[in-house]
């Protein structure tokens, strides 16, 4: 008699008969969607959709902004100087002031940079750097207008546009992954001669500021329970603590020196 069907597939089918097709996932392009499919490898990512591509190109941006700024600032400064002498050292700030804030005030970026870890370089010593500049430009020397038209600030935009030149070009090289033994001396080495005599003008535009703050009594204010805030007294005690935080930085600077010329190969001549 007729039994049952068979207990598994493909027996008892007539002779000659195709077995029916199983569907497989093998059949399908690529692999994709069955289990016989293999292992999938995600899709690499176009090299602009990178997340290091992405942080080289926004530092080299940034970068690139900062040395463009500072590079217009020196030029300017030194063809107003040929052009008129030392006339154009009273009236540096009102040409360049504007350019100067704006590009100390985007400098404050790179305290996010280093908190979030894309650039390489510690906190503190920055941070100290930064707010020395900040107080000085915006605080001493926009808050007066008298001490705009001192020789000092001549003198002081001049140092710090001779540094950050020379930085920026080596950061934005060294993210394109550029670097030219001359020019990493150089940004290892300027800041030594440069950085105390930047302090020393610092120093200087807050003492020639001192006589205004005390007639006008900017920021001076008086607080409840008969207390008050003089500012010289304030600006006297920062002057103290600018030389303190020159030698902690100075010191940081040298370190970082001797780490960076150390293993940087530079080719000695045979004798």
């Amino acid at each position: 008699g007729v039994g049952r069907g068979p207990a598994f597939p493909g027996r008892g089918l007539a002779s000659g008969a195709a077995p029916p097709a199983l569907p497989s996932s093998c059949s399908f392009p690529d692999g994709a969607g069955g289990p016989c499919s293999g292992p999938r490898h995600p899709m690499a990512l176009p090299a602009w959709l990178q997340p290091r591509y992405r942080k080289n190109t926004y530092l080299f941006i940034y970068y690139l902004i900062q040395f463009c700024g500072h590079s217009w600032i020196f030029t300017n400064m030194t063809v107003r100087f040929f052009s008129f002498g030392e006339d154009s050292m009273v009236d540096t700030f009102y040409a360049i002031g504007l350019v100067m804030r704006l590009c100390q005030s985007i400098s404050l970026l790179e305290l996010l940079h280093i908190y979030v870890g894309i650039e390489p370089s510690h906190l503190f010593p920055r941070f100290l750097q930064l707010t020395e500049r900040i107080i000085i430009l915006f605080v001493v020397i926009t808050s007066q207008e008298e001490v705009q038209e001192k020789y000092v600030v001549c003198v002081l935009f001049i140092f710090w546009n001779l540094l950050d030149m020379v930085r920026y070009t080596y950061s934005m090289l060294s993210v394109v992954g550029i670097s030219y033994a001359v020019l990493t001396w150089l940004s290892q080495t300027l800041w030594m001669p440069v950085y105390p005599l930047c302090v020393l003008a610092e120093a200087f535009a807050i003492y020639q500021s001192l006589p205004y703050f005390e007639s006008f009594g900017t920021y001076s204010t008086k607080l409840p329970f008969d207390l008050s805030i003089y500012f010289p007294y304030v600006l006297k005690i920062y002057l103290m603590m600018l030389f303190i935080g020159m030698y902690y930085t100075y010191s940081h600077l040298y370190s970082e020196r001797r780490d960076v010329l150390g293993v940087f190969p530079f080719k000695k001549k045979k004798m």
